[in-house]
């Protein structure tokens, strides 16, 4: 197994920094795959954002094996006295016991069925959750209670599930997205070193509409200078391979992230590392981040909107919809299983579906 280096920015939350002083970048630390407990005593997140689409969500995970050099989960770990850089990537922590905890919350009588998403952070379908199984037994969960459910993912890991997405879909509702921001794949390798192919990506489209599980693409983030072109050719994939909505978030570089980016950028792709940047300030104002509300995943200006109309333009034409979430929340089909052999106000028995 090939380990990483270690190279962590500074976390603003710690007191100490720990530097690697050493002569030959070769002889740097390498970094092994941990992973860590978190006995969390609830697993629902609720968020008020805006910019975000739903309420709830569940995070089985934190921190994320794929690498991606933009993501912007990358400060949560700083949180946990980690770093943003490798050790986000090498220092994974699991959660147990979600699809317990997930039970309790649907329990609880002021829950009332509405959408959940996995995950609002770091990807649920991780490789970790090929032995971990925590998403499976929440998909399990969300199936018993007919819990509305999205997923958000760029794992092959969610090909072994089809079966029970296809059956949340059946008795609830259920959508996913796959993450394809990239359509080269060395420049996809340069940005998210640890995750599969932009073409083996779409693949899982494939698999998962032909399930009958409703399935789209998520073409973020668009790197401005880098990505953009990739557009067109991601759309019209995701549409021959049975994809029914569409969106794009534009690259957001919070905290630390910015300093894992252009770093890899400069690592990586040197000779377009320029470009990039003079376009990502392009579209925020002169800033390579932009932190304000509707503007920050959308950008400003001439670059910005021409991202815009032509990801529009490409999705209307190929009648790629909106991924409208907000959708899911009317009409629940939630419901409580009631203990097996105990009949329900009807006289039917319920044995848990």
């Amino acid at each position: 197994m090939r380990f990483l280096p270690v190279a962590n920015p500074p976390n603003p939350f710690s007191s100490t920094t720990l530097e690697y002083d050493l002569a030959d970048p070769e002889d740097l630390a390498r970094a092994p795959l941990q992973i860590f407990e978190d006995h969390a005593k609830s697993i629902l997140s609720g968020n008020d954002s805006p910019d975000i689409g739903f309420r709830w969500s569940v995070n089985p995970y934190r921190g994320c094996f794929h690498g991606c050099s933009y993501c912007y989960a990358r400060p949560s770990h700083e949180y946990l006295s980690f770093g943003a850089g490798t050790d986000f990537e090498r220092k994974i922590v699991v959660k147990p016991k979600a699809p317990e905890l997930l039970r309790e919350a649907f329990e609880k009588k002021s829950w009332k069925g509405e959408l959940v998403v996995f995950s609002g952070i770091t990807d649920c379908y991780q490789p970790v959750e090929a032995s971990m199984k925590l998403t499976r037994g929440c998909v399990e969960a969300c199936i018993e209670y007919r819990n509305p459910a999205g997923f958000i993912t760029k794992s092959p890991v969610i090909e072994r599930d089809v079966e029970l997405l296809a059956e949340l879909a059946r008795v609830a509702r259920c959508r996913v997205t796959v993450s394809i921001p990239f359509w080269d794949p060395d420049t996809a390798k340069a940005m998210e070193p640890y995750v599969t192919t932009p073409a083996r990506r779409m693949r899982i489209v494939e698999t998962l509409a032909k399930a009958g599980v409703p399935v789209g693409v998520s073409v973020s983030p668009i790197v401005p200078g880098l990505n953009d072109e990739d557009i067109p050719s991601v759309l019209e994939a995701a549409k021959d391979a049975g994809a029914t909505h569409a969106f794009f978030v534009l690259l957001r570089l919070p905290g630390s992230v910015k300093a894992v980016f252009e770093q890899r950028l400069r690592d990586k792709l040197p000779l377009r590392a320029e470009k990039v940047l003079r376009r990502l300030r392009e579209a925020h104002g002169g800033k390579l981040y932009d932190s304000r509300w509707a503007v920050r995943g959308s950008g400003e200006g001439v670059y910005a909107e021409t991202i815009s109309a032509l990801f529009a333009r490409t999705a209307k034409r190929l009648g790629l919809g909106a991924d409208e979430l907000s959708a899911f929340e009317t009409a629940t089909t939630f419901r409580r299983p009631n203990k097996a052999g105990k009949p329900d106000k009807n006289g039917q028995t319920s044995f848990g579906f």
